[in-house]
């Protein structure tokens, strides 16, 4: 998970300089590093089904190509085929008339 340097002393040091008790800029802080922690959380989280969802998309891609290339195999076969016996075909009603 990614990590967030948040200094609290500082925070606490700076609160106080503007008035805050020490009681209020200590709470404050704390309260500052759980936000800070659970947005971190929050970010890692959606990192992780970004991941997710990229590599279910490039599953259902590997997928589509995979039937594709048998598609276009069986095209080229049949093609193929019926090719040769045109050609067969061709060749014996030619060689029926010498």
């Amino acid at each position: 998970m990614t990590t967030l340097a948040f200094d609290t002393h500082a925070f606490v040091k700076r609160l106080h300089e503007v008035g805050f008790t020490d009681e209020q800029a200590e709470r404050l802080a704390e309260l500052s590093q759980e936000i800070v922690n659970a947005t971190l959380e929050q970010i890692h989280q959606r990192e992780l089904a970004s991941k997710q969802d990229l590599k279910e998309t490039e599953l259902r891609l590997e997928l589509k190509i995979a039937e594709t290339k048998s598609d276009l195999i069986r095209w080229i076969v049949g093609a193929g085929l019926l090719q040769t016996a045109l050609i067969t075909a061709l060749l014996l009603k030619l060689s029926s008339g010498i």
